[in-house]
């Protein structure tokens, strides 16, 4: 288990190979950032150095960004990303094309079968999946099941992959994954190795854990899976009253739009936990909303509400989707992980 919080930026992470920005886009085509028009070795070592490890980041980054930490003028930092973008064919594509490019996406199940459907066949790569909902309704023990879903074979509903985990409360558990492991017949330990842990201390160190993934990726090109537990926690504390807003807003903002474009260009799964709150003004039906406002709203792919249901049971309420209906399942949570209802009552 190696915690990101703690890790030196590897300035050599960066090979020409190519490996990193294939892994989103099977039909792209690798150019060094040193071969750009306009773009010799001294700038290309800059822009690597800087975090922009290939084209594909280069192409989606911010101009003003790269002109300030690279230390060149903006209209140079706008020609080399125009050039990025060129080379890496970010252009219109048909329908068809955009239905071809959407076959990489893959899914990983939750062990449930239920919930796994009302997602439209488990949590999705190159999405963000927002779970929200009350203290004990299940957020962190999907995102422990699926740490360790995401490792099992493909035909088992997993990825064989990785996952990077990013805890702001404090929650993470090895003795969890530990159990969830044995359950799925993996081993333990190499479960627990397989799972990079960064814990956050502030909201400032959340968004610079979130801008080091690309270079863990770079040294494990397995990950598939990025847990934020949870999204919102710690810019609640730091950021209190309506004076401070809409800077709190402008971050969050960021960091999730970063998480998107991590999901695309890595093909990852991105599942969010969030908290919840009350508004004093709902005078009939449930009053519970998720902490973060639209910003959230608008950038969660899916996003599910979960609540306590009747002897121990736990409801999922898909609230929000591009292209699945509105609907409920229903799952357990037990020793052995998430399971469908019917079966944790057959085991009984």
């Amino acid at each position: 288990m190696q915690d990101i919080g703690m890790a030196k930026k590897d300035s050599e992470a960066t090979s020409d190979s190519g490996i990193e920005a294939k892994a989103g886009d099977a039909n792209y085509e690798y150019v060094d950032i040193k071969d750009l028009e306009g773009v010799g070795a001294t700038i290309a070592s800059k822009i690597k150095n800087a975090g922009y490890a290939d084209i594909i980041a280069l192409a989606t980054a911010n101009p003003m960004d790269v002109a300030e930490v690279c230390e060149i003028g903006e209209p140079t930092a706008r020609k080399i990303i125009a050039e990025a973008r060129e080379a890496a064919k970010m252009n219109f594509l048909s329908g068809l094309e955009f239905e071809d490019k959407r076959k990489a996406v893959q899914r990983i199940s939750t062990g449930s079968n239920a919930l796994d459907i009302l997602l439209g066949g488990g949590v999705e790569t190159q999405s963000i999946t927002e779970c929200y909902g009350e203290f004990g309704s299940g957020k962190s023990q999907i995102a422990f099941q699926l740490a360790v879903n995401v490792q099992l074979a493909k035909e088992k509903g997993g990825l064989e992959g990785h996952t990077i985990w990013i805890d702001t409360e404090g929650t993470f558990r090895p003795a969890r994954i530990e159990q969830l492991a044995i359950s799925k017949g993996l081993d333990p330990k190499e479960a627990l190795q397989n799972i990079k842990i960064g814990r956050a201390y502030s909201s400032d160190h959340q968004i610079l854990l979130v801008d080091k993934i690309p270079e863990l990726i770079n040294k494990d090109p397995k990950i598939k899976l990025v847990v934020v537990d949870s999204m919102m926690a710690l810019f609640r504390a730091e950021y209190v009253g309506r004076g401070t807003l809409a800077d709190r807003q402008q971050k969050v903002n960021v960091i999730l739009h970063n998480l998107q474009r991590l999901a695309d260009r890595f093909n990852l799964a991105i599942y969010i936990t969030n908290q919840v709150m009350a508004r004093p003004d709902v005078m009939f039906g449930d009053p519970t909303v998720a902490v973060g406002g639209h910003i959230i709203g608008h950038v969660a792919t899916y996003r599910v509400y979960l609540r306590k249901g009747k002897k121990g049971l736990r409801v999922a309420k898909l609230v929000d989707s591009p292209s699945l209906p509105e609907g409920e399942a229903t799952f357990q949570i037990s020793a052995d992980g998430i399971t469908d209802a019917e079966e944790e009552s057959k085991r009984k």
